[in-house]
């Protein structure tokens, strides 16, 4: 038994599949089989049932898939540690980011780390949280930084609060509801009023759609309320920028817009009392590369109001 045939039991219990584990393997499906095989013959039994197309594991193959998970894990931890110790420098990182702190983080901490730290490589990656919890748990990312409102609490991640930011709504200056306000001297719009126009934002998590029905009534639920909706804040600021629609999320996210005066926050009536709560996720067990000091440091700087 070796730890190559125990990556490969996990291939096929992970795809379902001898075919497309030995394509994630680069391996040909005959070599994936002897191996699989092999290990069968030295545990002297049988660790997948093998039913036409379907692969599924045995009751044993079940238990060995278990252990085989944490050694796999550990084995590619000593290979990280040693390579850092042999670079013998602070590390690379690949982190994942949020829409939120994509807007905020991305290009502000490459600037820093070119002009700070050019010993320091890094990879920042953008993505929906689902994919890039996929990537941290196969350890292609070392750190997401997300809006946690939209992650499930699990044993293997650890979650590190870093800030809460305020949410919600901004539109172009010159926009036809502040011409309203000013005329009406009313402290703020109905959110009647801002359904007149397109709303933009960003997919919500199941809690800021109840805290919006909550605020504005079934109305505002996102799924009837949003016409606008993509990953990327930056292209939503910009719709705004240059039309009527109106943006709902992480008001410090149009900073740079607001303080060119080409944006301009707009106050409901209700006010939305609302905010992101951002963190730092990373696989527990995980060897992490010093540069990851830098980036919490970065963090903790950049995500406040």
């Amino acid at each position: 038994m070796n730890l190559r045939q125990l990556e490969h039991l996990l291939a096929v219990a992970e795809t379902g599949s001898f075919s497309r584990a030995a394509e994630q393997l680069h391996l040909t499906q005959s070599a994936l089989s002897r191996s699989i095989r092999m290990l069968e013959d030295d545990l002297d039994a049988r660790l997948i049932d093998r039913m036409g197309k379907r692969n599924e594991l045995t009751p044993l193959g079940e238990a060995v898939a278990t252990r085989a998970r944490r050694l796999v894990f550990e084995a590619a931890e000593l290979r990280r540690n040693a390579e850092l110790l042999k670079k013998g420098n602070a590390g690379d990182i690949r982190v994942g980011l949020g829409s939120g702190p994509g807007v905020m983080l991305m290009t502000p901490f490459l600037i820093h780390i070119a002009q700070r730290h050019p010993e320091v490589r890094v990879h920042l990656a953008r993505g929906s949280i689902e994919v890039q919890l996929l990537q941290l748990r196969q350890r292609t990312l070392d750190a997401l930084v997300i809006d946690t409102r939209g992650l499930v609490p699990a044993p293997d991640l650890r979650i590190e609060r870093v800030s809460e930011m305020r949410a919600g709504f901004v539109c172009r200056r010159g926009h036809p509801l502040l011409a309203m306000a000013r005329k009406n001297s009313k402290k703020g719009v109905s959110f009647d009023d801002v359904l007149r126009y397109p709303l933009a934002s960003t997919p919500l998590a199941e809690e800021v759609t109840q805290i919006l029905i909550e605020h504005f009534g079934p109305r505002a639920n996102p799924q009837q309320a949003v016409s606008l909706r993509c990953e990327e804040i930056a292209s939503l600021i910009e719709t705004v920028r240059v039309s009527d629609a109106i943006f709902l999320g992480i008001v410090t996210a149009a900073r740079s817009g607001i303080e060119a005066g080409e944006l301009v926050e707009l106050v409901t009536t209700p006010p939305l009392l609302s905010g992101t709560r951002f963190a730092i996720v990373t696989l527990v067990g995980r060897t992490e590369a010093p540069s990851m000091a830098l980036l919490r440091e970065f963090v903790a700087e950049r995500l406040h109001d």
